[in-house]
Order: C-alpha cells, then structure tokens, then sequence
C-alpha cells in the first residue's frame, strides 16, 4: 500500500532537532491541544504545493483513524483527533471510525523490537463495522509510522470489507530509527509498504 508522510521522528540521534522530533512526537500521541491543529496545518498548506499530498485528500476521500494498541473505547485515540484535527485545518473531508480494535495488543513504542505485534497480530485484533454506502477512496490515518505492519494490517483488513475501495495510508510523522542525525523535522515523503520476507517493509 501506499502512504504520505509529513514529519520526521528520531528515537536516537542526537543534536537540537532530534530532541525536537521526540517532543513532537510526544505531543501528537498526547493529542495536544494547542500544537496538533499546528501540525495539521502544515500538512494542508503542504498540500497545496505537493502533488501527490494533495491527490491523496481528495475531495470524496473519507479519513479512516486507526486505533491504537488499546482496545476500542478503553483509551485515548490520538489518531482519531489527527483524523479531526486535519479534517477542520482545511480538508473537510468526512471521517469514518468504523475501524476498531477488538482487543489490545502490545504497544510497540515501549516494547523490545521482537515483542512488537506482527502484522498478523494486527490484523486479527481488527474489526470493521459494515459502512452505509461504499467509499471511493479511503485514507488511513495514523500518527506514527515505523515499520508499516500497523498500516499494512489496517488496509488488509478493511479491504475485505470494501473490496472496491482505494485504500491508502497517511502517518504524520516516520520514525527514523537507524540514524545518527536528522536534517530537517519538515519534510514530505511519499512511499509504500510491502510485504517482504514475512514482514511489513517501508520504503523508504
């Protein structure tokens, strides 16, 4: 599948904008209310001068948030108020939570890298609630991508149930995990998510 990033987040590199990419990141997953209609600002006004941003809102896609670890109902769900945030800074498109989590699985950002939840772990917590209609064009939203199996479970999931659909990913921010140093927290990417070698892979 394919996806849109807005933001670059380092776990590990050093310097003054690595730091400030853990406060952004720190911020979106709190839903902070003051600074997520800042980030989702950008992403509209980098719409405006990025092709493929901007083919990815359209104006009949509907935004589909995907849940976090927890279950549906039992936690905040940040990207939920992305989905919110992003839909009232300017693209006034319609969400849709007919995604849900049916139990919770472990929340990767506190779990060694082989205690993650496999894409097939993902995928079996998920749930769809029968939609009222059919959707042109779907864009999953989530506040952070990192390898993709959350994404990747969420699309394979959901095209089950619209089989017709163009079914696309958007992540705020891309966990840059291998690098010593980042050079920019702004910067659009566009890129997909594979399944290769019995794993989700991002590229970039």
């Amino acid at each position: 599948m394919t996806f849109s990033s807005c933001y670059i987040y380092s776990p590990r590199a050093e310097g003054w904008l690595a730091q400030a990419s853990r406060q952004l990141c720190d911020r979106v997953k709190s839903s902070d209310t003051l600074w997520l209609p800042h980030y989702a600002g950008f992403v509209y006004r980098s719409s405006l001068r990025d092709p493929q941003l901007r083919s990815l809102f359209t104006s009949d896609a509907v935004l589909v948030p995907v849940p976090g670890s927890a279950r549906s109902g039992e936690a905040p769900w940040a990207a939920l108020r992305l989905a919110v945030a992003l839909s009232e800074v300017g693209f006034a498109l319609r969400i849709w939570t007919g995604l849900r989590r049916r139990y919770a699985v472990t929340k990767s950002a506190t779990a060694p890298i082989a205690g993650r939840p496999t894409v097939q772990q993902h995928y079996d917590s998920f749930e769809v609630i029968p939609a009222a209609g059919s959707f042109r064009r779907v864009v999953l939203i989530d506040d952070v991508i990192t390898k993709g199996r959350t994404l990747l479970a969420a699309a394979l999931r959901l095209r089950l149930e619209l089989p017709l659909s163009d079914i696309r990913g958007f992540a705020l921010i891309r966990t840059e995990g291998f690098v010593h140093q980042i050079k920019r927290l702004e910067e659009s990417c566009h890129g997909v998510v594979r399944w290769a070698g019995g794993d989700a892979r991002r590229e970039p």
